[in-house]
């Protein structure tokens, strides 16, 4: 039943035209709702006062029902509630069957939820999974159809959706702080800064490249960017992230110089000889946060997997790792198998997560 009642809302959606492509929306926001419903204050690193009702499993810190509307997540920590989980071998109290909602295409977003499957199917959970564009797996997660998403990108990417949403969304924690919107180039082409993009035009052909027209990194690029650094006069084509890296392989390949929006952490940092321009002006935004968001109420019902999750923590060096399993090595072709090859080369990263050992 659950499943068919997403399927439903994520029909309604794309009927409504409410989708947006990969990267979330744009960096300021522009959701008019207000968001002050009661809740525990704090979020990020702070302890808060929550008097909200917790797990008292063991050793294992009481954990806040706490919603990532009252949060502020550019002070996010990652694995800063960190604590053993209730029920290391266990689902303790918990529900067995957990869905997920995940960015499809998003290389970061597969290799978190491999990771979260494989730790909790070792406990016995079930684990299930809908890829959905990001509007439809917040709305998802918001109305309780799935119970978490793991790839919400805060303070700004996403902030359009927690305006919106912000008020229906458990805050889990961040576990990764090391994201950036960033506009890259080949290494031996002759830019090295936004400010000087415009003086190139011939040798980059005036022409960015870019991903999905909905994608916050488009928006940033359009709006902050491109008049910043005054390229008004350029090309800005915008198709699919796939598009943008099958032109990016193409042109490296070939020996020819070219300019597109990235964004870290990605696979074609280790992919291709490429480069971040220097952003002397701050156009492209500060460091995003990587966060665990949960439908209403997830904390309450399910303190062991709620743990689990705040107590994630993964490394540039490790996300990259995967991704080049995942993606460069396998060609997605078997996203759970990559994730269980890491793992095997890692083999006490599961235990230090369940033992909050990875902050």
């Amino acid at each position: 039943m659950r499943k068919s009642r997403f399927t439903a809302v994520t029909a309604g959606l794309l009927a409504g035209g409410l989708l947006l492509a990969a990267c979330g929306d744009d960096d300021d926001g522009n959701g008019d709702d207000t968001t002050t419903e009661e809740t525990d204050d704090t979020g990020g690193d702070e302890s808060g006062d929550g008097d909200d009702e917790g797990d008292d499993g063991g050793e294992a810190a009481a954990l806040e029902t706490r919603l990532i509307a009252d949060a502020d997540p550019a002070s996010c920590v990652p694995a800063s509630e960190s604590a053993p989980i209730p029920d290391p071998e266990g689902t303790g109290d918990d529900p067995t069957e957990i869905s997920v909602a995940n960015f499809s295409g998003w290389d970061e977003n597969y290799v978190v939820y491999e990771l979260a499957k494989a730790a909790l199917e070792e406990q016995g959970y079930t684990v299930t999974e809908t890829e959905l564009d990001p509007a439809a797996a917040y709305q998802g997660v918001a109305d309780g159809d799935a119970e978490i998403l793991m790839d919400a990108w805060l303070p700004g990417t996403h902030a359009q959706y927690i305006d919106q949403l912000g008020d229906q969304l458990e805050d889990l924690g961040c576990w990764f702080d090391e994201g950036f919107l960033t506009i890259a180039v080949n290494s031996d082409s002759p830019a090295q800064s936004l400010a000087e993009l415009a003086e190139f035009e011939d040798e980059y052909g005036g022409r960015i490249v870019g991903i999905e027209e909905g994608a916050g990194l488009t928006t940033t690029t359009r709006e902050q960017a491109i008049p910043t650094y005054g390229l008004d006069d350029w090309d800005f084509p915008t198709s699919s992230t796939q598009a943008m890296l099958a032109e990016l392989e193409s042109a490296t390949e070939a020996g020819e110089d070219i300019v597109v929006t990235l964004w870290h952490p990605h696979w074609a940092y280790a992919a291709y000889d490429i480069r971040d321009l220097e952003d002397p002006e701050g156009a492209m935004g500060e460091a995003e946060r990587l966060y665990n968001l949960g439908r209403p109420g997830f904390t309450e019902e399910y303190p062991n997997a709620a743990q689990l999750l705040k107590n994630l923590h993964l490394t540039n060096e490790q996300l990259l790792e995967i991704e080049d399993i995942l993606v460069v090595e396998n060609n997605r072709e078997d996203n759970e198998g990559s994730v269980a090859q890491w793992l095997d080369e890692n083999p006490d990263f599961l235990d230090q997560w369940r033992n909050g050992e990875l902050g």
